[in-house]
């Protein structure tokens, strides 16, 4: 999992206000439901200290949140009277919740977004395709690429000496259309770090569309007959295949990073435990973090105010390292505080999912004599 996206989070001080909100406006009264929900929690930040400022910022923030149908979450970030981030969330959060810490507590955020993936999806025909693609954590791109061929592109029965000729120009229209097609999806996959392409709509365009491929693109596609461009058509299922096919991708990420981690840890050369965890990261030895994500921990970690490499699990090692004031914060918000300062990736795994010594590991860039007497 990229968790850059979270860096305007950890480039400021705190302490910051976090709020996730069930934010579903689509049943009777709703306006109104939400409301009370923000107050209550408006209530708990002004509890737990929160300035005025702060909480007027959210105030407007979410009413001026679009209406958006079907069920859903918001997640809101705030810091000294400004709203730095909100992120919708796919469904409502387990429980309204909101906190006011030196760091952000964004670690639901990441729970219920979990591992995402680029992807582009085109939906073909003989006449041309509807393409979108979506970076992580950028606006889908959407475009429209109409063939360049618009006759002859049936395969009619005029019968005669002229059958064959007829045929076989249908099937050159359709080669150049699906030329056009697949030249723009490369186009798009390209710019947007797609990992998988999902293609539906018309059978045999769909088989010509790939043919036109480059063979490293042909490995990532997932075909489906599902969908179509006629207007009003129901694109249901075909929703749902590229729901299957980015949910397949990610699982495989995971599975990968569990193997590299089983292998570097035969070899004591991963990060095991969360002392071990935290002196690699203080390092910038840490590629991959691995972490079950566990909202009832009360573990804690020491932090210095600005370097995110400044995580300990004791005071006494930061003001040893020069830091006057250091604070004590949630472990898991310090620990992607440092993932997110250190550039490392951020990888959510189930209990017993991995051999993580009390939840947490990680697969290193580098070993060196340190690692190795740690481990």
């Amino acid at each position: 999992m990229d968790v850059q996206f979270l860096r305007p989070l950890f480039d400021r001080r705190g302490p910051w206000a976090s709020v996730y909100l069930d934010a579903t406006r689509s049943v009777e009264n709703a306006d109104r439901q939400v409301d009370l929900r923000w107050r209550a929690l408006r209530d708990r930040l002004a509890g737990q200290g929160a300035d005025e400022g702060t909480l007027n910022a959210i105030d407007s923030a979410l009413r001026d949140q679009p209406y958006q149908p079907g069920q859903y979450g918001l997640a809101v970030f705030a810091q000294a009277g400004e709203i730095v981030m909100v992120e919708p969330l796919p469904a409502p959060p387990p429980s309204d919740e909101a906190r006011y810490e030196a760091l952000p507590h964004a670690m639901p955020l990441l729970a219920q977004r979990g591992e995402e993936v680029s992807y582009v999806r085109v939906l073909a025909d003989r006449t041309g395709a509807d393409l979108e693609g979506l970076a992580v954590g950028r606006a889908p791109r959407r475009r429209t690429v109409e063939g360049g061929e618009d006759f002859p592109l049936r395969k009619v029965r005029v019968g005669g000496w002229s059958h064959r000729r007829y045929q076989r120009a249908a099937e050159e229209s359709w080669e150049r259309n699906a030329g056009d097609m697949a030249a723009a999806a490369v186009d798009l996959a390209e710019s947007v770090g797609a990992e998988v392409i999902v293609l539906g709509g018309d059978v045999r365009a769909v088989q010509t569309f790939v043919e036109q491929l480059p063979r490293r693109w042909q490995d990532r596609v997932v075909r489906t007959d599902a969908g179509s461009r006629r207007a009003g058509a129901d694109h249901d299922a075909l929703d749902d295949v590229t729901v299957q096919a980015i949910a397949d991708v990610a699982a495989r990420h995971v599975r990968e990073t569990i193997d590299r981690y089983r292998a570097q840890r035969g070899d004591h050369a991963a990060a095991t435990g969360l002392v071990d965890l935290v002196s690699t990261l203080q390092r910038g030895q840490v590629d991959t973090v691995l972490l079950v994500n566990d909202s009832s921990s009360t573990d804690t970690l020491w932090i210095g105010p600005d370097d995110p490499s400044l995580i300990a699990v004791d005071e006494e090692t930061l003001r040893d390292a020069g830091v006057q004031e250091p604070q004590k914060v949630r472990a898991d918000a310090a620990l992607l505080r440092a993932i997110v300062g250190t550039g490392a990736r951020l990888v959510l795994v189930g209990p017993g999912e991995a051999p993580l010594e009390h939840g947490v590991g990680a697969v290193l860039r580098y070993a060196d004599a340190s690692t190795a007497a740690s481990s």
